[in-house]
């Protein structure tokens, strides 16, 4: 979707100290699907069969998180860099995400989840980007959990964009300021995410939701992304729930 063309109310922001006890869920979850590569290895399989498995993964995460409250799901799919790799990969990524909107996008719609794509579309194959428009535009009114599936996505490639966009939009420099910053970013229309859970060990951001994650709470797992199973998740939402946000601040100043 177009960067600084949302609509709807401004997301609240966090301020001041924040415990995230009791049954509050976060509200917004997002995920590194890292590891799909190393769990077919480890198999004697393609690696392409790793992201097979892990693109199946995705509907019962979806499923489980909205289960457990949450509002809005991000997914790291295809990262901008991700072009780099083998184009027998890149063209496998390419087949599974296709068939996936193609084969999931009627179920998701049936269970009242919103898709929305965050990242470029001018690379993707043609019929691959229809099939992104058309998951879009079909569930653009569904009121549950939403969906954002990043592909051909890249942090600062999205902050880039944003100040470009910007800049032909003339708004004067002394007028810029954080909310008029975040209405040109792919996530405009939804709060930063709360958490960030890296599946496969790693620990790093890889260049992934660079503005909205100044705040969020990280949860970094050895278990490779095709292996995340509801136990783990729920587990790591109550692992959220005793964490103290403090957005800068001080506890009792």
């Amino acid at each position: 979707m177009e960067p600084g063309k949302r609509t709807g109310p401004e997301p609240p922001r966090g301020r001041g100290i924040a415990r995230c006890r009791g049954d509050a869920a976060p509200r917004h979850v997002a995920l590194i699907m890292d590891g799909n590569g190393r769990w077919a290895i480890r198999r004697g399989l393609p690696r392409i069969e790793g992201h097979r498995r892990g693109a199946d993964r995705i509907r019962e995460v979806l499923e489980t998180l909205s289960g457990l409250g949450v509002e809005y799901v991000t997914v790291y799919a295809f990262s901008t860099e991700n072009w780099g790799r083998p184009k027998d990969e890149v063209d496998g990524l390419m087949d599974i995400f296709y068939s996936a909107v193609e084969e999931q996008t009627g179920d998701l719609h049936q269970r009242n989840v919103r898709v929305i794509h965050l990242g470029r579309t001018a690379n993707l194959r043609p019929g691959l980007r229809r099939a992104v428009e058309n998951a879009q535009q079909l569930t653009a009114g569904n009121t549950g959990v939403t969906l954002h599936v990043a592909f051909d996505y890249g942090g600062r490639d999205e902050i880039l964009r944003a100040v470009r966009r910007i800049i032909r939009d003339g708004v004067d420099p002394e007028d810029l300021d954080e909310a008029t910053f975040r209405r040109y970013l792919y996530t405009a229309h939804c709060p930063d995410p709360d958490l960030i859970i890296r599946t496969g060990g790693e620990q790093r951001i890889s260049n992934f939701l660079l503005w909205q994650s100044a705040y969020s709470e990280y949860y970094h797992t050895p278990t490779l992304w095709p292996d995340l199973r509801p136990a783990e998740l729920a587990q790591v939402l109550a692992a959220y729930r005793q964490r103290q946000r403090r957005y800068g601040a001080l506890a009792g100043a």
